[in-house]
């Protein structure tokens, strides 16, 4: 081998494989499909979901039953470093100045996280918050507001019996 015959094999555009022409080019006969059956016939095309005739896993796997994720609360979290880069002073804190801030995208709660030591005394109202973030915010001299959340469905399971026991 030669250093000018080194890259020699090497292609950058590859061309198409030539299959199925005569047997000395030892792809030839078959053409790499096999001997017969349907893989080896013109047109053919399989379903990448297909396992030759064996019950396949979408259908093998149970689909019963009830996902609650759907109705699970979502939470957007906001820094405290965050909040001290894109407020100043002694400002009100609340979902919809940190919506107009670009911090959050107003989708559900908001929860206030982090421990970085602050210097200005904000006025949060959140849904909630961390136990650092609170308590560097108090030792700002800051004050914090826990806004309520939605209230949980209970089923008042005694209703029933009341009503037969009448």
């Amino acid at each position: 081998m030669d250093i000018h015959s080194v890259n020699s094999d090497i292609a950058k555009n590859k061309g198409k494989k030539r299959v199925g022409r005569g047997t000395g080019s030892g792809r030839g006969k078959t053409s790499c499909r096999g001997s017969n059956g349907q893989g080896s016939r013109a047109g053919f095309s399989m379903s990448p979901v297909f396992e030759g005739g064996q019950m396949p896993l979408a259908r093998r796997i149970p689909k019963r039953g009830f996902n609650n994720k759907r109705f699970a609360d979502v939470f957007e979290s906001v820094t405290l470093f965050d909040i001290n880069i894109k407020f100043e002073g002694s400002a009100e804190i609340n979902p919809e100045t940190l919506k107009a801030k670009g911090l959050i995208e107003g989708r559900g709660y908001v929860k206030i996280i982090g421990n970085e030591e602050q210097k200005n005394a904000y006025q949060v109202k959140v849904h909630a918050i961390s136990k650092g973030a609170k308590s560097a915010l108090e030792q700002a001299g800051g004050t914090i507001e826990l806004l309520p959340k939605k209230k949980p469905v209970v089923k008042n399971k005694m209703k029933s019996i009341e009503k037969k026991a009448e």
